[in-house]
């Protein structure tokens, strides 16, 4: 049965990152880019009426987000998530990267260190050290095809050694798809208070898991890890929302918040974008049913992918998912060097992915996948791998 997921949507001279830049970036006309995390789907219906009504009014002065733009976020989050944030929580910022980069700011000093876990959405490492901090890196490892945190005594150890003053993480992660459970999420946590450690906690793609991986909102660990944290959230993953450059913070700890407050105001940044606020109350209102339609169609994606590389191209190997729609793809197998890997997908395949070293440390190897797209549009990038490896 046809899907309205299933709809190929010519996002070509739209001022679109992911298809106008094919040309700017000197790659064949005819690529698939598949790269970017955003969707090649229409956002909800409820979004496009909203903004059709602001479009109407054809007013668009100075905004503030109050009561009236909260509301919907904290009913998300209390029904999708059993979390319950507070109004005097929230800071907004133009977008998650643009968040946790103030707070990295906000919350420490150049030459103090931070801590991630590599490989790990490449912008975490930039904020890091363009803002002079000190890079840390916790590495993950795989273990039966399970990304897993390195043992608690080795992160703390680390964390000591080299006086961590912030962990950056990053959950669901981004690119390795690990939905962190419940305990592995205290076990950060324990560590962190014992230590002092901030935990700034990039959840953007929190919407995004497969039955049995349930999000756990870090905030929700505790009193003690609500008072530690800074929760990064916003619709623009969720509803396809990037462009309009909207998203939600939630520091619940009224010094950590004042500390970021001050910076926002240094910077002269007071109020979300009109549309933004427009599309994402409408997205929480009532995007919940177009969600629930997306999710089990990217689950289709996925399987198709899995199914593929099983089957027809066996030297590749997908990370299973437990959450985000990007998928990590260990194409070691084929016994190339990532210069000669990035040749094959680019050149050969014409097809336009990250590349796994751009996720530091542990990438090597590695493609990462966008596969919110229309099906047809996998099927036809997964057959030009096949005839460019063949």
């Amino acid at each position: 049965m046809s899907s309205r997921f299933d709809e190929i949507i010519d996002r070509r001279h739209t001022m679109c990152e992911k298809y106008d830049g094919i040309e700017r970036a000197g790659r064949p006309a005819d690529t698939i880019p598949l790269w970017v995390a955003d969707m090649d789907f229409r956002s909800p219906d409820c979004v496009a009426e909203a903004l059709h009504r602001l479009a109407d009014h054809n007013i668009y002065g100075y905004t503030g987000a109050g009561t009236e733009y909260f509301e919907p976020i904290r009913s998300w989050f209390s029904t999708r998530f059993g979390w319950e944030p507070k109004e005097e929580w929230l800071v907004c910022t133009p977008g998650v990267v643009y968040g946790f980069s103030a707070a990295i700011n906000a919350l420490t000093q150049e030459g103090d260190a931070v801590m991630i876990q590599q490989p790990v959405y490449y912008p975490f490492a930039g904020a890091i050290r363009e803002s002079g901090r000190v890079l840390v890196n916790s590495p993950l490892h795989e273990e039966d095809g399970v990304y897993r945190m390195e043992p608690a005594e080795e992160m703390e150890r680390r964390i000591v050694e080299n006086n961590v003053k912030v962990f950056l993480l990053c959950s669901p992660h981004n690119p390795v798809g690990r939905v962190w459970t419940r305990a592995e999420l205290e076990t950060v946590n324990e560590i962190c208070l014992r230590r002092g450690v901030i935990v700034i906690s990039d959840e953007i793609h929190a919407d995004f898991t497969f039955p049995g991986h349930p999000h756990t909102v870090f905030a929700s660990l505790s009193a003690k890890a609500e008072q530690n944290c800074v929760i990064c959230t916003a619709p623009s993953k969720t509803f396809n929302l990037a462009g309009l450059q909207t998203s939600n913070l939630f520091v619940p700890n009224p010094e950590l918040r004042a500390k970021l407050q001050k910076l926002m105001n240094v910077l002269h940044y007071w109020r979300p974008n009109v549309a933004g606020i427009v599309a994402c109350m409408a997205a929480y209102r009532g995007g919940a049913p177009w969600l629930d339609e997306l999710l089990p169609y990217l689950a289709g994606n996925v399987a198709l992918v899995r199914s593929f590389l099983s089957k027809r191209l066996p030297q590749l190997r997908l990370v299973e998912p437990e959450g985000t729609y990007l998928l990590w793809i260990d194409c070691s197998g084929l016994g190339l060097s990532d210069e000669e890997l990035a040749d094959l997908v680019n050149r050969r395949a014409r097809l336009w992915v990250d590349e796994g070293p751009m996720f530091g440390p542990g990438g090597e190897g590695f493609l990462r996948v966008n596969a919110a797209c229309p099906r047809a549009v996998l099927q036809e990038a997964l057959w030009r791998l096949e005839e460019a490896i063949r």
